[in-house]
């Protein structure tokens, strides 16, 4: 009978415990992180697994590129607004009023259709491909096909550090525009002739990234500025940070997302970066 008694007593306990665990994790908070399709990615995968060892807390991250998240962050509308480029750059954004962390950098490279089977343009070729100079694959030593060009949408921080880095204030030729750098992936992949850019953290075996000016894109080049096209990820927040939004930006700080997770999703630490550059673009060794 003692012994009835002692386990209805753990079933019950055992009950409660259940019910409050369920209760806490019913009344669980979250946040929403908006902007930069190039760090989406890390955003993703850390708010996994921060909401994995923090029981009743999200992260939910969306895309829309880097002027959706300025714009979101300064109206008040998202916790995060993450963007691949200064605020004070974007018409619009009074970046008085947000304050920036800088958790990541990022490269950003051409790509090709793997057909094309060029492995090297020089900055000036790019931007005789972008301003639409040069229209065909053979002006630039590749074979006999028409370049198709695909644009990030105007709102997206990728295209403003490709844009600012390789033409260097020359008009863009008008072409074809995506709002996500997956659906560039997948149209430079299956057509013909097709030329975009996107961060290295996109780049798979279905596209061929190429050498400028005989650079090759890797995270080393970055850091010593050699491979000049790259930005800095930035998390704005409205004001200083409270709450969960301070505790998942600190996780976002943390080892475990700066030395293992960055590296693994194709992302530099900012603190590996051997130089530094500032809102105009002048570069300096870190001190």
């Amino acid at each position: 009978m003692k012994k009835r008694i002692l386990l209805v007593a753990a079933l019950l306990m055992s009950l409660v415990t259940l019910t409050a665990c369920q209760s806490s994790a019913d009344r669980g908070e979250s946040i929403t992180v908006v902007g930069s399709s190039a760090l989406q990615p890390l955003v993703e995968a850390a708010g996994e697994q921060y909401g994995s060892e923090h029981l009743g807390k999200f992260i939910n991250v969306q895309g829309g590129g880097s002027g959706t998240g300025l714009s979101q962050i300064q109206e008040g509308a998202v916790a995060i607004g993450n963007s691949d480029v200064y605020a004070e750059e974007k018409r619009g954004i009074n970046a008085d009023r947000l304050v920036d962390h800088r958790v990541a950098v990022v490269g950003i490279t051409p790509v090709l259709n793997k057909k094309i089977g060029i492995k090297n343009l020089s900055f000036a070729q790019l931007k005789a491909i972008f301003t639409g100079q040069v229209t065909n694959w053979r002006e630039v030593g590749g074979p006999n096909l028409p370049i198709v060009i695909v644009n990030r949408a105007q709102g997206s921080g990728t295209r403003v550090t490709f844009e600012k880095w390789v033409l260097r204030g020359a008009q863009a030729k008008q072409a074809q525009e995506q709002e996500s750098t997956g659906m560039v992936r997948q149209i430079v992949a299956s057509t013909p002739g097709a030329i975009s850019y996107m961060a290295f953290s996109y780049v798979d075996k279905t596209i061929a990234a190429v050498k400028v000016a005989g650079v090759a894109p890797t995270d080393e080049n970055v850091t010593t500025n050699r491979w000049q096209i790259w930005s800095y990820e930035h998390m704005y927040t409205k004001g200083q940070p409270k709450g969960l939004t301070k505790d998942f930006i600190n996780y976002i700080y943390s080892d475990a997302i700066q030395e293992k997770m960055l590296p693994k999703l194709g992302y530099i630490p900012v603190g590996h970066m051997q130089v530094e550059r500032n809102l105009e673009g002048k570069v300096t060794p870190v001190k």
